[in-house]
C-alpha cells in the first residue's frame, strides 16, 4: 500500500507542475497589464513623465520585463511557500484576500456535502430495492427533470418563491448588515439562515444525477449471483442490501461521489455570484473582471489542488475497498 500511495503522490506532483505551467502561461498571455492597473489611479495626480517612470518601476518590481520562464520560476517558488503575490485590486497579499472567502466556501460546501449524502445515498438504495415500483418511477422522473434544469434556473425559482414571494430567506450576503449587539448564538443562527437557499440550490442541482447513479450501481449489485446466494443462506434483507450489495456497489459510487464533491466547489461559483456571497467563486470572478491575475492564479491553483487531492482520495479509496487494486499497483 505504501508503494501504491508513493506512486500516486509522485504522479500528482508531476501533474500539478504541468498544470501550473499551462495555467501561468495562459494568464501571462491574457490581455491586460497588472502594472498599468496598479498605477492608473495616480494618473491624474502626476505628470506624464512621473507617471511613466512610476509605471516602469512597478513593472520592474513585478518582474514583468523578465523572460516568461524566469517569471514562471519566481512565481512557482513563491507558490510552494504559499506566497501568491500581491493583489492589484485589493493592494493586499493574495493569501489575505482569499483567506475569508476560502473559509466561507468550505463551510457552505460542507453543509452541501452532508445534506447531499444524507439524501442521495438512502434514496438511491431505496430506488434500487423498490425498482420498477411507483416510488422508483416517480423519483426517476423527478431526478430526470432535476438533471435537465441548470443550477441558475433552480436558483431563480427558489429565490422567486422563498425570498421574493414568501420572504422566508434573504437573497444576498452571509449575514444581516445591521446585526448589532448580537450574541454568538444569534450570529450563528443568522448565518445559517442566510445559507439555507444557497445550500438548497447546490444540493438540488447536484443530487439528481448522483441519485440515479447510486440506483444504477445498486441495481447492478443486487442482480449478482452472490446476492442470490446470500438470500439462499437465509440472511436478512437488511444484511443482503447493506453488507453485501452496497459494499460491492461502492467502487463505482466512490468515484462519482468524490467527483460530485469537487463539482460542488465549481458549481458554487454560480451560486456565490448570484447571491453576492464572499466566497472563492465570487472572488475568482471579481478578480477576472478586474484583471487581478495574482488572485485569479491563486484561486485557480486552489481548484487544481482540490481536483488532484480528490483524485488521490479516489485512488486510495479504490485501494481500501478493492484489495486487487493494491496488488496490481
Amino acid at each position: 500500500m505504501a508503494k501504491y500511495v508513493l506512486k500516486r503522490l509522485i504522479y500528482i506532483v508531476l501533474v500539478f507542475v504541468a498544470l501550473s505551467i499551462i495555467i501561468f502561461f495562459m494568464y501571462s498571455a491574457a490581455p491586460g497589464d497588472p502594472a498599468r492597473n496598479e498605477v492608473f489611479p495616480l494618473k491624474g495626480t502626476l505628470s506624464n513623465e512621473a507617471y511613466e517612470a512610476m509605471y516602469q518601476q512597478v513593472r520592474a518590481r513585478m518582474g514583468l520585463d523578465d523572460p516568461l520562464p524566469v517569471r514562471y520560476w519566481k512565481w512557482f517558488r513563491s507558490l510552494i511557500t504559499l506566497d501568491l503575490g500581491v493583489s492589484t485590486l485589493y493592494n493586499k497579499k493574495v493569501m489575505d484576500v482569499i483567506r475569508v472567502p476560502l473559509k466561507n466556501t468550505v463551510q457552505m460546501n460542507l453543509f452541501v456535502v452532508f445534506f447531499g449524502l444524507l439524501i442521495t445515498i438512502p434514496l438511491g438504495i431505496a430506488m434500487a430495492v423498490k425498482r420498477n415500483t411507483i416510488f422508483d418511477r416517480v423519483i426517476q422522473v423527478l431526478t430526470l427533470v432535476g438533471v435537465s434544469i441548470p443550477s441558475f434556473v433552480t436558483a431563480l425559482i427558489l429565490i422567486y418563491f422563498f425570498a421574493v414571494k414568501l420572504r422566508w430567506f434573504p437573497v444576498s450576503g452571509w449575514q444581516t448588515p445591521d446585526l448589532q449587539n448580537a450574541t454568538p448564538w444569534m450570529i450563528t443562527k443568522d448565518r445559517l439562515w442566510h445559507m439555507v437557499l444557497p445550500v438548497a440550490i447546490l444540493v438540488l442541482s447536484s443530487m439528481a444525477s448522483t441519485t440515479r447513479y447510486i440506483r444504477s450501481a445498486m441495481v447492478s449489485a443486487l442482480s449478482m449471483d452472490y446476492i442470490k446466494t446470500a438470500r439462499a443462506k437465509g440472511l436478512s434483507e437488511k444484511a443482503v442490501i447493506f453488507s453485501h450489495a452496497w459494499r460491492n456497489a461502492l467502487l463505482p459510487v466512490v468515484t462519482l461521489l468524490i467527483g460530485w464533491i469537487l463539482s460542488i466547489f465549481y458549481g458554487s461559483i454560480v451560486v456565490e455570484t448570484m447571491f453576492g456571497l464572499n466566497g472563492m467563486g465570487n472572488t475568482f470572478i471579481t478578480a477576472l473582471r478586474n484583471q487581478d491575475w495574482a488572485v485569479g492564479l491563486g484561486v485557480q491553483m486552489f481548484y487544481v489542488l482540490l481536483a488532484l487531492a480528490s483524485n488521490l482520495i479516489i485512488d486510495l479509496s479504490f485501494g481500501i475497498i478493492d484489495p486487487r487494486v493494491r496488488v496490481n499497483a
